[in-house]
């Protein structure tokens, strides 16, 4: 479990694929002083086990599942992640619930430069889209944020005539320390993100209907 807040830029050493899975080694100089073998780190929004250190690094095993829902299986050595350790029981939560589970990878559409702050929009998966709510939180690459924006193409438009393929964007503002300090700063359209929605908003769906079926069945 992680809050979203990043406490490292590490550095990708190494991706070495083997068959259907790899194997990711970052230097990581903070986030290893304390870690141990089977530690959980969040590298980009991704929760991974430590099955190796040597110094300042540590290497996790990236399974199937991993290379195909989440960027990790293109960083290339040099590339910088954003690195969270996982959350300790008397720790401040300063973002919000992260469990470092990638619903998806999310495009960067557009970003707007302001004096103080940039303005991100990111693609949004139909499939999640009813996740997000404006003023909610969403995970970007690991860094807890508020949705500014939330666009849907086929719904903005009513006279218009439905894009194929046409999705949702959500938009997040970046202050100047998420700039500095993490991968966001520096990501540009086109390039993608590992996106994971906010874990209540899945929970109350489950919830609602499970109690809806019951309804259901206790009025049939």
């Amino acid at each position: 479990m992680f809050t979203g807040i990043v406490e490292e830029l590490g550095r990708v050493v190494r991706l070495e694929t083997i068959e259907d899975c790899a194997r990711l080694t970052v230097e990581a100089p903070t986030v290893t002083q304390d870690a141990s073998l089977g530690d959980s780190i969040s590298v980009n929004g991704c929760c991974l086990t430590v099955a190796a250190m040597h110094g300042s690094t540590f290497t996790a095993d990236l399974m199937a599942e991993t290379l195909t829902r989440t960027t990790l299986g293109s960083q290339a050595p040099g590339d910088p992640v954003n690195l969270e350790r996982a959350l300790r029981a008397t720790d401040r939560l300063g973002g919000h619930i992260v469990q470092g589970h990638v619903d998806a990878t999310a495009e960067v559409l557009d970003r707007s430069h302001g004096e103080h702050w940039d303005l991100l929009r990111v693609g949004l998966p139909q499939e999640i889209a009813r996740y997000v709510a404006v003023k909610g939180s969403v995970a970007l690459d690991g860094v807890s944020l508020t949705v500014v924006d939330v666009e849907d193409a086929q719904h903005n438009a009513p006279d218009a005539s439905p894009t194929p393929g046409a999705g949702a964007s959500l938009s997040v503002g970046l202050i100047p320390e998420t700039l500095r300090r993490t991968t966001l700063g520096t990501r540009r359209p086109g390039e993608r993100v590992n996106l994971e929605v906010d874990v209540m908003a899945k929970y109350a769906e489950r919830l609602l209907g499970a109690r809806l079926g019951e309804e259901d069945r206790q009025a049939c």
